[in-house]
């Protein structure tokens, strides 16, 4: 059994190691200070299964089941910041709601997130952990992410966490006008893009070089 000073302890204890993860990212160019602030709110350990707990305060991608990963924490960080780079943070859309942990950053800095999942089973596991963080301001659907979200739309904001070969159209067409899509894109070689829709034209960016896992078409029970 647990006593309340361990657990008083534990806690002082993850707040110290998201705290110095949040110090780290920006030693590596995260100058967003809400989005380093975030980052320190959130206990990243609970997002990954136990045996790997002493691992969740690295920069670094880790397994968290389904061929899924949950993405480091620089890149979790980097696409936020360019998601709210001369924006106000209002609706957002995040393809890939995976372990939940980009959520739970993302509901700590926009007004709603609207998060699409296609794997059930994750689905599930991240609802538990954003509810456990009294993180009350996201909605969840189990769905096939190249379609988005359209009785949601428009969208200030998109964030995908895992790379199509090329951008969904549908994607794109949710935005607002002035809105912004944060993206990898391509197969065995990945870019990192941002998309700003201007009226019915749309400009965009290469940012860096990223790895992710493919953005797969429908849904898995």
């Amino acid at each position: 059994m647990v006593s309340g000073d361990q657990v008083v302890i534990m806690a002082v204890a993850t707040a110290r190691s998201a705290a110095v993860l949040a110090q780290k990212l920006r030693s590596e160019g995260i100058s967003d200070n809400a989005v380093l602030q975030a980052v320190s709110q959130v206990p990243r350990h609970l997002f990954v299964e136990a045996v790997l707990a002493h691992k969740a305060y690295e920069n670094t991608a880790l397994p968290i089941g389904q061929g899924q990963t949950i993405s480091q924490p620089y890149i979790v960080a980097r696409m936020t910041q360019l998601l709210l780079q001369g924006k106000a943070p209002g609706k957002v859309l995040e393809i890939g709601t995976g372990s939940g942990y980009q959520t739970a950053i993302l509901a700590h800095l926009f007004s709603h997130v609207c998060s699409v999942e296609r794997i059930k089973a994750l689905q599930f596991q991240a609802k538990r952990r954003l509810q456990q963080l009294d993180l009350h301001n996201v909605s969840m659907k189990h769905g096939d992410g190249w379609l988005g979200w359209p009785s949601k739309a428009p969208f200030d904001s998109i964030i995908v966490t895992a790379a199509p070969v090329e951008v969904p159209a549908a994607l794109l067409q949710q935005l607002t006008d002035g809105g912004r899509l944060v993206i990898p894109v391509g197969a065995k070689e990945q870019i990192l893009r941002v998309y700003q829709r201007n009226a019915d034209s749309f400009s965009s960016q290469d940012i860096e070089a990223v790895r992710f896992v493919p953005l797969v078409p429908g849904e898995l029970g």
